[in-house]
């Protein structure tokens, strides 16, 4: 590999990787992402750290796990003194810049990057703190609404198309004037777009790119509130997923056509991205990595969003391309994290491991390479926002287990089971494995803390969004341009 790779990472919002042709999907447009991965590696059992925005995006930038960093929420703050993957990769050198979505929560809007070139698309404030009313019940948040019909298809435009097209544009311009310039340092760029999530709103172009084409349906069984864990009922109770008919048949075809045209959408954005930095002579030195947050349940067991463990709110697309094209087109069944991606990229940009502190990650370079061996467990946690006690996963091999702490588990054999309908937990014959994998979780997290914590951290931000909003501070991120040194002056 050349020496100081540039670093592109493209993030989605809210991708399964079930959904693109990528991933073997027969009827999605993605052929950006089809020759990412034929040129790259794809990983075929990534996962969220915490299948939440805010806390997914501070694990995936520091490599660290969400609980150990009090990010639990949407509205927990990621604090100042936590090192990213951007300040190590600016201490190495690299111009470090962000454009688009990172949902940063506090008054650090940059958190090691030197230049962010759009605002979020989402408040930095802590005005979302998930406080419970006087029953200690979650105020349902009705997002189910959002994934039924009048709620979704086609739209003139929408404000978060606006928002993509600026970053997407942003973007673009840096990496043409990078190519003009020709600094001499190398670049990290981070682009997140706020699509595919929710609302699942396309213009009549997108629409019309899967007319006639086969839209698959989830399937259910009789038996379905049956197959719900606790984590379900809450957060079906919260989505409001019965004040809606999500199963109906017309309601499902409009959702999956929007989400498709949004995932062929973003296809699109990342086929310009790669155009770019071939068209500026970048691409020969540049590693691609294309990702995303989380999944979305998309009707899937009738339930919506994510903040669930089940595969597609939990798995995420990941697809590296090295300057060199090694391992191209090699396909990697080993679950992995997206905490791996920090450690993976400080390895490629050659940070020794002297200049970094613990994480949690690992670094995927020897997986890539065929020289790893072990079976690793990946762990994935969600707390606080819309449950009532600490909830974990961990996969290991072929088996998912999944342990709401003082209610429930489940455990499933994902190579018979993908869809996740058979809950293993209890059967005798797999009591070892159960055990095995429980003491994972609880040696690894201490359940009783996070609760604690968590309950703490509610509590303080409430006092805090009271005096902002009475003082009418606020921490979003305004970028700056200084026209005077634009164009011709």
């Amino acid at each position: 590999m050349a020496q100081s790779p540039n670093v592109l990472l493209i993030m989605a919002d809210q991708l399964v990787p079930f959904l693109t042709g990528a991933y073997g999907h027969a009827v999605v447009i993605t052929p950006h992402l089809d020759q990412l991965v034929q040129e790259g590696v794809r990983f075929d059992a990534a996962y969220t750290p915490y299948p939440l925005c805010a806390p997914a995006r501070a694990a995936c930038m520091t490599g660290r796990y969400a609980s150990d960093l009090g990010c639990y929420d949407n509205a927990a703050v990621l604090h100042a003194d936590e090192p990213t993957l951007a300040h190590y990769l600016t201490n190495a050198g690299y111009e470090t810049v962000l454009s688009g979505k990172m949902h940063f929560i506090g008054p650090d809007q940059l958190h090691g990057f030197r230049r962010r070139l759009t605002t979020d698309v989402y408040p930095a404030n802590i005005d979302w703190v998930p406080a419970t009313d006087e029953s200690g019940r979650f105020p349902a948040g009705g997002h189910a609404r959002l994934y039924v019909e009048p709620n979704v298809g086609v739209r003139p435009w929408t404000k978060f198309l606006s928002y993509d097209e600026e970053t997407h544009f942003r973007a673009l311009e840096y990496v043409r004037e990078r190519g003009r310039t020709k600094p001499s340092e190398p670049f990290f760029l981070v682009v997140s777009y706020h699509h595919p999530h929710d609302p699942f709103h396309v213009t009549q172009e997108l629409w019309d790119l899967y007319e006639g084409l086969d839209i698959e349906m989830p399937h259910y069984p009789a038996n379905l509130q049956a197959t719900y864990s606790v984590m379900d009922r809450w957060l079906n109770e919260v989505h409001e997923t019965e004040a809606v008919d999500l199963g109906a048949p017309d309601n499902l075809y409009q959702l999956r056509r929007a989400y498709y045209g949004l995932v062929s959408y973003i296809d699109r954005k990342v086929g310009e991205l790669l155009a770019a930095l071939e068209q500026t002579n970048q691409r020969d030195n540049t590693i691609v990595v294309f990702t995303s947050d989380h999944g979305d349940m998309l009707a899937e067991k009738l339930m919506v969003q994510k903040r669930c463990f089940y595969e597609w709110s939990a798995r995420v697309p990941l697809i590296v391309q090295l300057p060199d094209q090694q391992a191209a087109g090699r396909k990697i069944a080993d679950p992995v994290s997206l905490l791996d991606l920090v450690p993976t990229l400080l390895d490629w940009a050659g940070v020794p491991m002297e200049d970094r502190l613990s994480m949690d990650g690992v670094s995927l370079a020897q997986l890539i390479d065929g020289t790893n061996d072990g079976e690793r467990a990946i762990f994935g946690e969600y707390h606080v926002e819309k449950v009532r006690a600490p909830c974990f996963m961990v996969r290991q091999g072929r088996y998912k287990y999944i342990y709401i702490h003082g209610y429930d588990t489940q455990l499933f054999d994902l190579e018979a089971d993908l869809g996740e309908w058979n809950n293993l937990a209890g059967q005798p014959e797999l009591q070892l494995v159960e055990q095995r994998l429980r003491e994972l979780i609880l040696e690894r997290f201490d359940p009783e803390r996070i609760a604690a914590d968590g309950a703490a951290s509610v509590r303080k931000r409430l006092v805090v969004r009271q005096a902002l909003q009475r003082n009418d501070i606020h921490w979003d991120y305004f970028p700056y341009f200084d026209a005077t040194r634009q164009y011709v002056r």
